[in-house]
C-alpha cells in the first residue's frame, strides 16, 4: 500500500519532527502505514509515547517506530530484513539528527529468539502480507522477556486474519481501514 498522495516518502504527522518528509525505498511488499490509520493509532496511545522504548519489527519504511520517536519515545530500535531498506532506515535517522535511534538489520523471527537486553514499553508488529509472521512475531515477544509490564503492542495485518493473542494480552483497541486490520493490545504482565 503506498503512502496516499506521497509515494516513495512518509510524512511524520506529529511531535518533535512533524511534517518531515522522508524517502522511502520502492521494495516489493513494501507498504508504509496510512496517515490516517497512524493517526488514529497515536491517537489511542495519546501520552503512552513519551519515555518509552520503542521497537519497530518488519521496520520497513519506518512510519510507525520513527512517529513514535517523534512523540517523545526514549529510544526506538527499527528491525528490518532487506539491506536497501535497512540503509533507508539509518539515513533517515541521520537525517533527522537523532542519536535515539538505531537499525538492526535482522530477520526479526530469528532476532526475537535472542535474549533481549532490556524490554521494551511500545512495540509494533507489521509484517509484509500475506507471510504468516504476525501470530510467530507476537509470541516470540511474548515468550521471550521482550514486554515491560504494561507494555502496548500494535499489530497490523491483512482484513480478515486473527492472529491467536498470547496470554496475558489484552485488546484495546482494533480499526478496520481498506485492507489493514489494526490492533491495539497492552501487555498486562506474568502472574
Amino acid at each position: 500500500m503506498a503512502v496516499k498522495g506521497n509515494s516513495g516518502q512518509i510524512r511524520i504527522i506529529s511531535g518533535i519532527y512533524r511534517g518531515r518528509k522522508l524517502p522511502v525505498k520502492d521494495v516489493e511488499g513494501l507498504r508504509p502505514t496510512t496517515d490516517r490509520v497512524r493517526e488514529t493509532l497515536f491517537n489511542w496511545l495519546q501520552g503512552h509515547t513519551i519515555d518509552a522504548r520503542i521497537l519497530d519489527c518488519f521496520a520497513g519504511a519506518g512510519a510507525l517506530g520513527l512517529e513514535a520517536l517523534s512523540r517523545h519515545g526514549a529510544e526506538l530500535v527499527l528491525v528490518e530484513k532487506d539491506q536497501a531498506v535497512a540503509r533507508q532506515l539509518i539515513d533517515n535517522l541521520a537525517r533527522l539528527n537523532t542519536q535515539q535511534g538505531s537499525v538492526v538489520q535482522a530477520d526479526v523471527l530469528a532476532w526475537l529468539k535472542l535474549p533481549p537486553q532490556q524490554g521494551f514499553d511500545l512495540v509494533f508488529i507489521d509484517p509484509p502480507f500475506g507471510k504468516g509472521f504476525a501470530e510467530p512475531a507476537m509470541q516470540l515477544l511474548a515468550d521471550g522477556g521482550w514486554l515491560n509490564t504494561d507494555a502496548w503492542i500494535y499489530v497490523e495485518v491483512e482484513k480478515g486474519l486473527t492472529p491467536a493473542t498470547p496470554a496475558h494480552w489484552r485488546l484495546h483497541r482494533e480499526l478496520n481501514a481498506g485492507q489493514v486490520q489494526a490492533m491495539l493490545f497492552q501487555y498486562e504482565g506474568q502472574e
